[in-house]
């Protein structure tokens, strides 16, 4: 969601490394549920590549956080999954 709102901002350009973020973040999150849901041997590998995409992703929406209010949801959904995941990997 954050990643399509942030195509409607005014300065794109500025927008970029969220959006780049945003896309890969949601990307690294889908493949840790898959292998999770399978119970492999990278389960927990994936779970703390899971949760450093979304730290990263969190850290860049907080920029932005104050001007917009999807970066804002986006970084608290980040953080909350960044936890979850280091829970999960654990």
């Amino acid at each position: 969601m954050c990643s399509d709102a942030c195509l409607d901002e005014k300065d794109i350009a500025m927008m970029r490394s969220c959006i780049r973020l945003d896309r890969d973040c949601a990307d690294a999150c889908v493949a840790a549920i898959r292998v999770m849901s399978r119970g492999g041997p990278l389960s927990a590998e994936m779970c703390r590549a899971c949760a450093e995409a979304c730290e990263a992703c969190a850290m860049e929406c907080e920029k932005h956080a104050s001007m917009s209010e999807h970066c804002r949801l986006c970084a608290e959904a980040c953080r909350t999954c960044a936890d979850a995941c280091r829970q999960m990997a654990a």
